[in-house]
């Protein structure tokens, strides 16, 4: 969150957001008794969060493995050079690779980093082969596999 949007949350707004952090699909009326204020007053503020860009989309945190991807992985990519045709031609496709879960831009020796899922290592093998190293904008790809994940306190709202 930029720093001009942290200072404009309000205590009611952080509480609005750790509640809806818990549990995106929490009702309003319930958000509105957890945090002590009106439903329409409620339903106000998280209209005006999401305008702002405070609250960036409800998402449905989905296991890969139900379907079918059991392996992920974080691949550092490094790019050829940071000419804009080089950075276009990734980051315009990058998102839409097959198994492509994130896509962070990054500082340091990478210069982006994909949160992928494939079925198998060889269908990450392949994911590599085809559509990391085989780009024409790409130097090169480093995978490391994902063993475990523990969603931390702090993802989704601030404190």
């Amino acid at each position: 969150m930029p720093n001009e949007l942290h200072h404009e949350l309000a205590p009611v707004d952080r509480a609005i957001l750790r509640v809806l952090r818990d549990n995106a699909r929490t009702p309003n009326k319930a958000v509105a008794e957890a945090v002590g204020i009106a439903p329409s007053t409620c339903l106000t503020r998280i209209r005006s969060l999401c305008e702002r860009g405070v609250i960036r989309g409800f998402h449905t945190d989905v296991d890969p493995g139900a379907l079918g991807l059991g392996v992920q992985a974080m691949i550092a990519v490094r790019l050829h050079s940071h000419a804009p045709r080089h950075v276009a031609a990734f980051v315009k496709g990058a998102p839409d690779l097959p198994g492509v879960l994130s896509v962070f831009h990054v500082a340091g020796p990478d210069d982006y980093l994909l949160h992928v899922a494939a079925a198998d290592t060889a269908a990450l093998r392949d994911f590599v082969l085809e559509h990391l190293t085989a780009h024409p904008a790409v130097q090169q790809a480093r995978t490391s596999l994902i063993f475990g994940q523990v969603r931390g306190a702090a993802a989704g709202a601030a404190g």
